[in-house]
């Protein structure tokens, strides 16, 4: 038995453009609840959150019977938590602050297996092979890993096409919100400056035969951001709309 599809893998090489939405809340029951909304994909963010690896497993148990497909953006480019998650059963992984094509050869080699790099072998009693169900996991998992890159401050930017130039690098996200910062504008993702190096890395992206990422919570940037060329695009934050929803009946209902 191989190691499961990655169907987000196989949108992403055929060019079609999938919705997602971001989980921040850390909880199993939120996550659940996300996983029946029918969004293509949804990312656990393990960099912005207090997760441990065992917060990480839950979330992707939360998933199991989901259609939307489990997302991990790691907390930091190590070898030890790349491991752990992909042990855990994430094959789609999500690296932040990556910013030299060196980063990027040595994630290829982290989450590979021998000979094709020095991912550790300990599948067969871990969640990512059932606890031994699937035999052939050990020969079949590199062909389902999908590697995605967070490319996000001026330091990245700079570096792209090198980084672009790694093979098995599946998909760059660009993050607004750091590289706003970067560039020296705090807070403003939709500065014109902002905005015109985020649709040109979209371009060499594409051009480089890989998929562009990005986080959008309006319904107009995440139009614009689809017109740019985005192809993986995640549409909110489960934090921010269990927020804004409160809110906003607290806004229409208080006397």
């Amino acid at each position: 038995m191989p190691a499961p599809h990655n169907q987000f893998k196989t949108a992403l090489k055929n060019g079609e453009i999938i919705i997602g939405c971001w989980l921040s809340l850390g909880d199993p029951l939120a996550t659940e609840i996300a996983g029946t909304a029918g969004f293509d994909w949804l990312l656990i963010d393990g960099e912005h959150t207090p997760y441990d690896i065992s917060r990480i497993r839950m979330q992707l148990m939360a998933l199991e019977a989901s259609s939307s497909h489990a997302a991990v953006r790691v907390p930091f480019s190590e070898t030890w938590i790349l491991k752990q998650v992909l042990d855990a059963g994430a094959q789609t992984i999500l690296v932040p602050m990556v910013e030299t094509a060196e980063q990027a050869n040595r994630l290829v080699n982290d989450v590979s297996y021998p000979p094709a790099g020095s991912r550790g072998v300990g599948y067969a009693g871990a969640r990512c092979s059932r606890f031994g169900e699937i035999i052939d996991y050990g020969t079949t998992a590199d062909e389902q890993i999908c590697l995605l890159v967070q490319v996000e401050n001026c330091a990245g930017i700079a570096a792209l096409d090198d980084i672009l130039a790694v093979d098995r690098i599946d998909g760059v996200f660009i993050g607004p919100a750091d590289l706003s910062a970067d560039m020296g504008f705090m807070g403003q993702i939709e500065h014109p400056e902002v905005q015109a190096v985020i649709k040109n890395a979209f371009s060499r992206i594409k051009a480089a035969g890989k998929a562009p990422g990005v986080l959008s919570t309006t319904s107009d940037m995440t139009q614009d951001m689809i017109d740019a060329g985005a192809q993986f695009v995640a549409t909110g934050v489960d934090l921010q709309l269990l927020a804004n929803s409160l809110r906003s009946l607290v806004t229409k209902w208080q006397r």
